[in-house]
């Protein structure tokens, strides 16, 4: 397919995505025009209909758990369902640390099972793409790639340790550790009385009455799929505001709730919970068909992949829609990448191809892969050249189009 046909393709996938919220077109077209790393983000189902069509799909061996829609912006902070982990700060024996965060990937919204090359082409893909918010040129990225793949290789075919987290993670883990309930509330939330609403504008709106009708309901399907320990009092998820939120880049056009309920009680105690559609991924036209319900392999992906997974995460169904739901918490942020030194770029490449690698490990299918050659890692790296390459000519002829329907 010429650029020009994939350009009048992702017209047509966007405006079929925000169908029933056509005012999110707009705010879709606009985030994805920012930068071709920010088109690819946007752009998930395009990609494998690129790789279909240009005999890009095989590769070298290892499949399992796949993210899916893996790029740098899916990897991020997050409280773990258990406190001991790698990248947090040790807590005295016996107690528990109630601020703990974790660094790893974080989206799984496209997950199901296939080769782990997929994975790895897109990430390479996306830093390749990314050198102009990082501030790196060509030589500098194509070396970034390399050092990826070699520590992917070694984690995924090896089961070689991680390295130590690097400074920006490190830095991002020890913020959050260190961000009260209060300053996350008043992010997203402004005090009326003795309760909070969540702010409308650029991130939440309205929800249609029948819909926010249904979400008492759907909070308590969640909370009854949850583990025991992680469940809330029925007091704490008595609701106090719900709303359309308005998240992501390629997800804009699912339905995505946000909804504030009781907590802790008082106006800086309430829980924020996050409930999002999910529908068949996007490479699911290339796979065996999986008895798992989207919703259901986005979770069982994160489990099977990433050790701990977030606290307090489950399925659950609103308007006959199946979703994923977790409880957002303050321990919760990504890397700005526009504001990475130039220093820390080497380990931060070791270190994600070192995540990506351990989870396609922990969600392997069958016996641990060989490891890559030389010669195949030199070709996933020619491959990835060949898709951002592509993705920047769709890109551009992408703006020229939009340029034309404005």
């Amino acid at each position: 397919m010429t650029p020009e046909q994939l350009a009048e393709r992702q017209f047509e996938l966007d405006r079929e995505r925000t169908r029933r919220f056509p005012t999110l077109l707009e705010r879709k077209l606009t985030r994805m025009s920012a930068s071709p790393f920010a088109f690819l983000r946007g752009s998930a189902p395009l990609y494998y209909e690129a790789l279909a069509a240009d005999s890009l799909a095989a590769g070298p061996g290892g499949e399992g758990w796949i993210v899916g829609d893996l790029h740098l912006e899916n990897f991020g902070a997050f409280r773990p369902a258990r406190a001991a982990t790698a990248s947090s700060p040790p807590v005295a024996e016996g107690a528990e640390d109630k601020r703990a965060a974790t660094f790893n990937l974080n989206d799984f919204d496209q997950a199901l099972q296939g080769p782990w090359h997929w994975d790895v082409l897109r990430l390479l893909s996306s830093l390749i793409l990314a050198g102009r918010e990082l501030g790196v040129g060509g030589p500098v990225v194509l070396e970034l790639g390399a050092r990826l793949l070699e520590s992917y290789v070694a984690s995924a075919c090896g089961d070689a340790p991680l390295p130590l987290p690097p400074a920006p993670v490190t830095a991002l883990v020890e913020r959050l550790r260190n961000r009260s309930r209060e300053q996350f509330l008043n992010a997203r939330t402004v005090p009326e009385g003795s309760e909070r609403k969540f702010i409308r504008g650029e991130r939440y709106m309205d929800l249609e009455p029948e819909i926010a009708r249904q979400v008492p309901a759907a909070l308590d399907l969640f909370v009854s799929r949850l583990a025991p320990e992680e469940r809330p009092r029925a007091e704490q998820l008595e609701l106090v505001d719900a709303a359309f939120r308005i998240a992501g880049t390629g997800s804009l056009g699912v339905l995505r709730i946000a909804a504030l309920t009781r907590g802790k009680g008082a106006v800086d105690g309430g829980f924020i919970f996050d409930l999002k559609e999910q529908g068949p991924a996007s490479a699911a036209s290339l796979v065996a068909p999986s008895a798992l319900a989207p919703a259901e392999l986005a979770v069982a992906a994160f489990h099977a992949m990433v050790a701990p997974p977030p606290r307090m995460l489950a399925t659950t169904e609103l308007a006959g829609l199946g979703m994923v739901a977790r409880r957002l918490m303050p321990q919760e942020d990504k890397l700005d990448l526009k504001k990475m030194k130039s220093e820390d770029l080497a380990p931060l490449a070791v270190y994600l191809g070192a995540l990506t690698g351990a989870a396609h490990a922990r969600g392997r299918k069958g016996a641990a892969a060989a490891p890559w050659s030389t010669s195949e890692c030199a070709d996933m790296l020619t491959r990835a050249v060949h898709v951002a390459s592509l993705h920047e000519a769709v890109y551009l002829t992408w703006c020229l189009l939009l340029s034309r329907r404005t």
